[in-house]
């Protein structure tokens, strides 16, 4: 297959994450809004282009009060930067269907490499025609290299909120006409 346009399917997919709370727990959330740009061929995405955009503001972790807090300065800062982006540099095939995305992440105005494990997971035509394919993605980034620091010190020692953030895409495209 050659090198394709694949447009987002944001009704069936999704950015999800997870982090420490209080040492004892896992926090889930999920951004709400994003997009993604994708130009691949998808049974070998060695080639593909990846940008990816998450609006900050749409976080949502089933509590107001926290969502409150992570869009404020002492977290995400909206207001300053209202987008996280993703743009891929280098793909490297580890297995059949599975492969690793490094990329430039930019978060809170600060751009790093990170590495996701990338799995294509099929291709096929909806019921109207559609073609569409499937991809999930997961990997680790450590908040505090993008300067999202604030913490709070517990009274049984440790902290209220761990460094490291599991992140979890479940990704749904359309061939793009």
């Amino acid at each position: 297959m050659t090198k394709t346009k694949w447009a987002l399917d944001p009704s069936h997919s999704s950015v999800d994450f997870s982090i420490r709370h209080m040492m004892i727990a896992n926090v889930r959330g999920t951004f709400n809004n994003f997009n993604a740009t994708i130009e691949a061929d998808p049974t070998d995405l060695i080639t593909a282009t990846i940008e990816f955009t998450i609006e900050t503001s749409s976080v949502d972790t089933r509590s107001k009060d926290r969502d409150g807090h992570l869009v404020s300065a002492d977290f995400f800062d909206v207001e300053t930067y209202p987008t996280m982006t993703f743009r891929s540099t280098n793909i490297e095939k580890t297995d059949d269907g599975e492969y690793n995305v490094t990329g430039e992440l930019t978060l809170r105005g600060t751009t790093r490499p990170e590495t996701f494990a990338v799995t294509y997971e099929g291709q096929g035509k909806d019921p109207w025609g559609n073609e569409k394919v499937g991809f999930s993605a997961s990997g680790t980034v450590n908040r505090s290299d993008y300067g999202l620091t604030w913490n709070a010190a517990l009274e049984t020692g440790g902290v209220l909120v761990g460094d490291k953030v599991k992140i979890n895409l479940q990704i749904q495209a359309a061939k793009a006409e």
